[in-house]
Formats: C-alpha cells, structure tokens, sequence
C-alpha cells in the first residue's frame, strides 16, 4: 500500500486552490465560494481604484452610470462559471466605459479561458483589447497620469496573463480528467476480466458436473433398477431400497440438469487430466456392466497421435451416447461403437442402438431416466468447437444413430 508523503508546506492544498484542477471533493463548494469572493474583492478594489484616479475626467452625471455599470460588472462575475461566455462579453463591454469595471474583466477572461470554445475566446481576447483602447482613449491620463500608451500596454499584458493562465488550468483539468478514465477503465476492464475467469470456471465445473455426474447417476438409477426388476426373489427390505435409489437417481439427474443447462467451454478452460482416446474401453465396460450389450471397434491408426482434444471429443461423444441409451432407450439395447480413422484426415465415432428382440427382464424394466434434453445440444456445441460435425436421428429397424466427424492431422 503506497503511503502519501509528508506536504509540511501545504503545497498541494494551494495548488488545488489556485489550480482549482484537481478531482472533485467534499470542499470543492466552500472553496468555489472563497475564490468567487476574492475575485469580486479584487474587481471591486481594482476598479475603485481606477474609478478615483480617474475621477476628475468624468463629467458630473457620468460618476453615477459608472458606478453603476461598475457595480453590474462585478455583480455579473458570480455567474461566470455557469455563463463563461456572456459573463465576459458583458463585462468587457462595460469596461470599455466604466472605470470601477476595469479589473472585472480580468477573472471573466481567466474563466473563459478555461471553459469556453478556441473560437468564444478569441473573440473575447479581441473584444477586451478594443475595451482597453477605447478606455485608454476615454481616459487618457489615467491612473497616477502614466497616459494612454501604458494603459493599452498594461491591459494587452495583463489580458495575456489571465487567458494563458486560464488555458494552463484547463490543460491540467483535461488531464486529471484522462488520468481519471484511465483508472476507471482499467478498473473496469479487470473487474470484466475477473467476471469472464469466474465464468469461466464455473462453466468448466457445469460442463464436467454434466459430462461425468451424468453418467455415474445413469449408471446408480440403471443397477438400482435391475435389482428392483428381481423382487420376487429378494428380500422385500432390499427390493423397495432399490426402488428408493433408483428414484432418487431420477430427482438428482432431473436437478442436474435443470442447475447446469447448456453450457459452452472453450479448450483453454478445460483443467487436466481429461479423458481422452484412450479411456474409451474402460467406459465401455462400465456400460456392459449394466447389461447392456456393446460391441466396440476401434480402428485408428497411430492412436497414440490423435490430439488431446480431439480424442477427448470422441470421449465425450462415446459417452453422451452410453448416457442416451441408458436413459431413453424403451429396453434393453445392443449398441454397435465404431471408431475409425481415414485419409481425409477425419476420426469418425458413430454409435447405433438397436432394442433387444426378445431380451429377458425386458417388461419389468424401469421407467426410462428423465432428462433435460439439451445432452446432444451441449455435445453439437462442443463438437463444433472442435471444428466438426455431429449426426443423430433414426435409423432403419428402430435404430438411433449418433455420429461425430472430428479433423485431425496424425
């Protein structure tokens, strides 16, 4: 944590102050309000000052209009900030006349400066130049009676003075406001970015809560009910657990779904170790544990060189399809697995279920196990992502074909 240093000289506090550039805060009112009363004194004081130099060269009537247009003048300063531009045409104007409005068009200049167009302020910066003239000429001696000349002189000079400050102030203004945006957007873009990590992982944990879970309650809900298809000869303790789990495995696989949905994942997302290829057999002969008839071909050549994700697409697709068949088949299937590779080059998984004719305990089987119907929507996305093509409908005999064509390159 970075730790402020010490400002025993309360350099920074006067630099806001007379910058008036810095970040907003709780004292910018009171501090707006200290400033507008200086320049009103500094108005009022300059102009009464000019205004008693320059007393005997008015005429008598012409002392009370230029009290008056002084007065205005240096009223009109305390709306500077919300009118810059027609606060300081009108003071400037009235300068040009008014000696007690001499000083006034010092801080409407300066506060142009800062808020108003290149174009506004050019023309302000002219106008006061014509005023200074044509009050030099007005009152030639001026005050102490230095004469016209130094009274243009000192006015062009001290007009310069107020718009280069004003634009100094506007140029540090501008930057604490980039500087600022800058902050936020940076916080901002790593706030986005710890969402979409976040997301991210979440999605990974769905994806594989759905793609594993899924699966091993399939297979809970498939034992549980081939126990309970053997009432007549277990225990009647033992024969309606059964049933208890194999309804409970239904509530939780209809659960995981509804929490899950269809979620998409990138490659980078996934955390090793992943199935992949390899792990194909094994997945099998969990299925043919349950009873269910698989007969598995894998013919690919160099399988070792199927890349990871890839094989791990195969993988998933091998057992999205177990999944289905399990879940939505009227009875016991036999399941033809084919994995090849050809030239193309192309890896080809297609799995074909077919009802057992005839197939004993098939009338006492349970209820197929409910889903969410979005298994092969999710296993499209993912085998787009790998850049193929997925198949399933019907097929001849009663049959259901699911059919994944992944590239790759040996």
């Amino acid at each position: 944590m970075a730790v402020a240093e010490p400002d025993p000289l309360g350099i920074a506090g006067w630099q806001r102050l007379v910058l008036a550039g810095g970040p907003a805060g709780r004292d910018d009112r009171a501090r707006d309000r200290l400033v507008d009363f200086a320049m009103f004194a500094m108005a009022a004081g300059g102009g009464a000052y000019v205004l008693a130099s320059t007393w005997g060269e008015h005429p008598g009537p012409f002392v009370a209009v230029d009290i008056a247009l002084g007065v205005l003048a240096c009223a009109a300063l305390w709306l500077r900030r919300r009118h810059p531009v027609g606060v300081a045409l009108l003071v400037v104007t009235l300068s040009a006349v008014s000696g007690l409005a001499a000083f006034a068009p010092l801080p409407a200049v300066f506060n142009a400066a800062i808020r108003a167009s290149r174009r506004a302020l050019v023309a302000i910066a002219a106008l006061t130049v014509i005023a200074t003239t044509t009050f030099a000429l007005l009152y030639p001696d001026g005050p102490d009676g230095r004469g016209a000349g130094w009274q243009i002189m000192m006015g062009v000079l001290l007009t310069a003075v107020a718009i280069g400050w004003g634009l100094f102030v506007r140029a540090q203004r501008d930057l604490v406001r980039s500087l600022q945006e800058r902050a936020q957007f940076a916080e901002a873009d790593e706030r986005l970015r710890i969402t979409r990590a976040r997301e991210g992982e979440r999605r990974r944990i769905a994806g594989e809560m759905h793609d594993v879970l899924a699966h091993r309650l399939s297979l809970l809900a498939l034992h549980a009910g081939a126990l309970e298809s053997y009432d007549d000869v277990l225990p009647k303790g033992l024969a309606d657990a059964a049933g208890i789990v194999r309804v409970s495995a239904y509530t939780a696989l209809e659960e995981l779904g509804q929490v899950i949905g269809v979620l998409r994942e990138s490659d980078d997302a996934l955390a090793a170790p992943q199935p992949t290829l390899g792990h194909v057999p094994a997945l099998v002969e969990e299925s043919r544990a349950t009873q269910m008839r698989v007969a598995c071909r894998i013919d690919v050549a160099e399988a070792e060189a199927v890349p990871e994700m890839v094989g791990r697409t195969a993988y998933r697709v091998v057992q999205e399809g177990l999944t289905n068949v399990r879940k939505h088949a009227p009875g016991p299937s036999d399941v033809d697995l084919t994995i090849a590779s050809d030239d193309g080059p192309r890896l080809t998984v297609e799995l074909v279920s077919r009802p057992t004719v005839g197939a004993p305990g098939s009338s006492a089987q349970p209820p197929g196990v409910p889903g969410g119907g979005v298994g092969l929507i999710g296993l499209a996305e993912r085998v787009a992502l790998a850049g193929g093509r997925l198949e399933h409908g019907p097929a001849p005999g009663g049959a259901f074909m699911l059919r994944a064509t992944l590239p790759w390159t040996p």
